[in-house]
């Protein structure tokens, strides 16, 4: 078995992959933190509460009282749009505050909020996955 000596070089580059680690487990956990925001408005008179999430899908939908009972339809559905948009924009304001900080700042937000991107997909595990990296650094896959 051959011993390997461990040269500035690196001990630099194990040192820049603990670094994309910890970036990448930042990202990770606020892209979770990103999909479990969600926000609720009441229509006036309590007819309708609506909870929504950041992507305006609707997580529940509550008739606390009676009121929606002497509604026309068309009053009913206007409260309902109306609570279900206050509630988004509730969602997306809290999204705003976030500090998306790292990589996911440098992410387009309505793909985060669609789906389309997975930072775990993104900054795979190993960055050895990340296409040309190990060409680029004239090294092989470590284990």
């Amino acid at each position: 078995m051959e011993a390997t000596v461990s040269t500035p070089y690196d001990q630099q580059i194990e040192g820049l992959f603990e670094e994309y680690r910890k970036a990448r487990s930042a990202s990770v956990e606020r892209f979770r933190q990103i999909q479990e925001i969600s926000a609720t408005a009441t229509a006036p008179r309590q007819s309708v509460k609506v909870t929504v999430g950041v992507r305006g899908d609707i997580t529940a939908l509550e008739f606390p009282t009676g009121a929606y009972r002497r509604m026309a339809p068309a009053e009913l559905s206007q409260a309902i749009l109306a609570a279900v948009q206050e509630a988004r924009a509730k969602a997306l304001a809290q999204l705003s505050d976030m500090d998306l900080g790292g990589v996911l700042s440098a992410m387009n937000p309505t793909d985060l909020l669609q789906g389309k991107v997975d930072p775990a997909a993104v900054l795979p595990e190993d960055p050895f996955a990340l296409k040309g990296l190990g060409d680029a650094l004239g090294t092989e896959r470590r284990s």
